[in-house]
Parts: structure tokens; sequence; C-alpha cells
């Protein structure tokens, strides 16, 4: 009740603005868990290659594709908070 008493005080294009700054905050926090993901993954890569050195060229390719995978996530997030502040279909 308090969150809609607060926002009639503001027009529409004024609430649409702050919700698509922080929806594009929280589609930047993605970077985070990819970020994890990518250092987990070259750890783990790293310690396989320590236990089996002649496996290199396969733990390393393997390890690049699920890089690249977690990337994609990043670059998804990027698009969206672009989206959001530059190209946002609400703001008319």
């Amino acid at each position: 009740m308090f969150l809609l008493t607060f926002l009639s005080q503001f027009d529409g294009l004024t609430v649409i603005k702050a919700a698509s700054s922080i929806g594009a905050g929280l589609a930047m926090i993605s970077g985070i868990g990819a970020g994890i993901g990518q250092g987990f993954a070259g750890g783990k890569a790293a310690d396989a290659v320590g236990w089996r050195p002649e496996c290199l060229g396969l733990i390393i390719k393997t390890m690049l594709i699920g890089a690249a995978t977690a990337q994609t996530c990043n670059i998804f997030g990027l698009i969206v908070a672009l989206l959001l502040l530059f190209a946002n279909p609400l703001l008319g």
C-alpha cells in the first residue's frame, strides 16, 4: 500500500525510467555468476592437467567451450541492460 502511495506522486515516465535502471543493474549481476563459474572451471582444468598431463589438449578445449558458454550469459545481460537504458520500448 505504501509503495502505491509513494509511486502515485510521480508521473509514469519517471517510474518507467527508475524501473528500467533497476532492471539494467539486475541484468548486469549476471556477470558475477559467469565470472565465478569461469574461475572454477579454470581451477578444475589446471587440477585435471596436473593429474593427467597427456590429456592437456582435450581438457583445454573443453574448458574453453565452457568459458565461451559462460561469456554468452554476460553478453546477454549486457544487451538487456543496454536495451533497458537506451532503447526502452516503454518510453514511447
